[in-house]
C-alpha cells in the first residue's frame, strides 16, 4: 500500500513537471523540484528523458546537487555529471559524509578527484582514504568513520559537556560508542540513556554490550541482514583487533535493500540495474544483447530436441498444438522454485546442509501439482482430440517436466553460485532452458513410445 502511494506520487509530480517544462513556464518547475527531497528529486531525474532532464537539472538547488547525484544510478550520474564543470562538481561532493563520497568518487574525472581530494581537510582525506581501501560491497565501503566515542570511566555529566561543545551530531545517531585508550570497541551508551540518568553515573554502569560490531571485510548483503534480523539503526565496524573504524547507518541498508530488489528483478530479463530508462539505443543494445544471444541459444536446443521428433509430429499433428504447453508451465514452475532460491540464498537460508531436504520437499510438490495440472490438461486434451492416450501422454510430461523444473530450480542456482555466477542474474535463462528441452523431449518422446507402437 505504501509503495503504491509513493509511485501514485511520484507519477503526480512525474506529470506536473512534464506541464510545466512543455509550457516553457521554468517559475513552477523550480518551486516544484525545490520542495522535493534528494532522493525524490533523483527519481524524477530518472524519469525524464535527456533533454527535459537537463532543464531540471539546472533548476536543481545547488546545495542539493551532492545528494542527488548519490540517489541515481551510474548512466544517470554520468550524464549529470558531464553537464557539470570542475568546480560545480567539487562543490556539490565536499559537503557529502565520507560514505556517500566513496561512493561517487570513482565516478568522477580524475582532475575532479584531486580538485576533492585538496579541497578537504587532512583528517577528512585520511577517512575517504580508508574507506576506500575496502573492497566495494562491503562494510568497509559502506561506513562512515564520523563517529562520537566516550570512554568508560567517565560519568555522565562529561559526556553532555562533550555533546554541547561538539555542537552537532551525525545523522542517524541514537548511541555513542564506547572505547577502550586503544579504540578499541567495549559496547554502546543509548542517547536515552544519558538524558535520564543522574549526571554523577559512570558512563560504564550504562554501557549495553549486546549488540556485536560488524567486521569491517563483512559483505554489504549479510550487513543489511544483520541490521533487518535485529532492527538496528546504527551499527559500529570494527577491524580484527576489535579496533573501532566507524559506523553504518540505516539509510546506507535500506539503500543496499533497494538495490538487492532491483538486481534480482531486473536481472532475472538479463537488465543491468544501473541502466538509464532512456539511455542511448547502442548502450541499450549493446547492455541486452548478449542475453538475447544466450537464449537464442537455448531456443536452438530446444528446437533441436523437436527436429528429432520430426516423424511423429508429422503423423499426430495434435502434438504441435499441445507441446507449447508442456514446456510453458514447466518454465513458470521452475521460475518459482528458482524465485524461492535465490532469495534463499541471498539472505543466507539455503546451502549444502539442506539443499538435499529442500529439493525433496520441491520435488514432492512437484509431483503433487504435476498430477493436478496434468489430470486438467489431460482432460481438456481428451475433449478436444477425443484421444485418451495423447491425454496420457501429455499428463505424464507434465508430471516428468514438474519434476525436471523443481531439480533444476533447486539445484543450478546453488551450481551457478559455486561458479561466482549471480543465479539472479543467470538462473531463469538457464533454467526455463532445461524445462524447455525437458519438456519437449518428454512428451515427443512419450508420444512416440505410446501412440506409435
Amino acid at each position: 500500500m505504501v509503495e503504491t502511494i509513493r509511485h501514485d506520487k511520484t507519477a503526480r509530480q512525474l506529470r506536473l513537471l512534464s506541464d510545466a517544462l512543455d509550457s516553457g513556464r521554468l517559475g513552477p518547475v523550480r518551486r516544484l523540484v525545490n520542495t522535493l527531497s534528494p532522493a525524490e528529486i533523483g527519481n524524477l531525474l530518472e524519469s525524464l528523458p535527456p533533454g527535459k532532464r537537463e532543464v531540471v537539472w539546472g533548476l536543481v538547488d545547488p546545495e542539493d546537487d551532492g545528494e542527488v547525484l548519490v540517489h541515481v544510478g551510474d548512466e544517470v550520474r554520468e550524464s549529470l555529471l558531464a553537464d557539470m564543470d570542475t568546480d560545480e562538481i567539487v562543490a556539490a561532493v565536499e559537503d557529502l559524509d565520507i560514505d556517500d563520497l566513496a561512493d561517487l568518487v570513482e565516478d568522477l574525472p580524475d582532475t575532479v578527484i584531486d580538485e576533492v581530494l585538496k579541497s578537504m581537510d587532512r583528517e577528512n582525506r585520511e577517512r575517504l582514504e580508508q574507506v576506500l581501501s575496502y573492497a566495494e560491497d562491503t562494510a568497509g565501503r559502506l561506513m562512515n568513520p564520523d563517529v562520537v566515542t566516550v570512554r568508560a570511566d567517565v560519568n555522565v555529566d562529561v559526556v553532555l559537556r562533550y555533546l554541547r561543545l561538539r555542537g552537532e551530531l551525525p545523522d542517524h545517531t541514537d548511541h555513542l560508542y564506547v572505547v577502550s585508550r586503544r579504540h578499541q570497541y567495549l559496547g554502546r551508551v543509548p542517547l536515552a540513556a544519558l538524558v535520564t540518568h543522574e549526571d554523577t553515573t559512570p558512563i560504564n554502569r550504562l554501557i549495553d554490550d549486546e549488540q556485536p560490531a560488524i567486521d569491517v571485510g563483512e559483505s554489504a548483503q549479510e550487513v543489511a541482514r544483520q541490521f533487518s534480523d535485529h532492527d538496528w539503526v546504527s551499527a559500529p565496524v570494527v577491524d580484527d583487533n576489535n579496533i573501532l573504524l566507524g559506523r553504518i547507518t540505516i539509510d546506507d541498508v535500506v539503500d543496499i535493500i533497494r538495490e538487492q530488489a532491483e538486481h534480482q528483478a531486473l536481472g532475472a530479463a538479463g537488465l543491468d540495474e544501473d541502466e538509464d530508462l532512456f539511455s542511448p539505443v547502442k548502450r541499450a543494445v549493446r547492455g541486452r544483447v548478449v542475453w538475447l544471444g544466450i537464449n537464442l541459444f537455448t531456443a536452438f536446443m530446444a528446437a533441436s530436441v523437436i527436429g528429432q521428433f520430426e516423424v511423429t509430429l508429422e503423423k499426430i499433428v495434435a502434438l504441435a498444438v499441445l507441446m507449447p504447453i508442456v514446456a510453458g508451465i514447466g518454465g513458470n514452475a521452475a521460475v518459482q522454485v528458482l524465485t524461492l532460491m535465490v532469495r534463499g540464498l541471498a539472505l543466507g537460508q539455503v546451502g549444502a546442509s539442506n539443499a538435499r531436504i529442500l529439493l525433496w520437499k520441491e520435488i514432492r510438490v512437484a509431483l503433487i501439482n504435476g498430477v493436478l495440472i496434468g489430470s486438467i490438461v489431460g482432460v481438456i486434451a481428451f475433449v478436444w482430440f477425443r484421444s485418451p492416450m495423447l491425454s496420457l501422454v501429455i499428463a505424464m510430461a507434465l508430471v516428468l517436466n514438474f519434476c525436471a523444473a523443481a531439480t533444476a530450480g533447486v539445484l543450478l542456482p546453488l551450481l551457478l553460485k559455486r561458479m561466482n555466477i549471480d543465479p539472479a542474474v543467470a538462473g531463469t535463462v538457464v533454467v526455463t532452458a532445461v524445462t524447455d528441452v525437458m519438456g519437449f523431449f518428454c512428451f515427443l518422446g512419450l508420444a512416440t513410445l505410446i501412440l506409435l507402437h
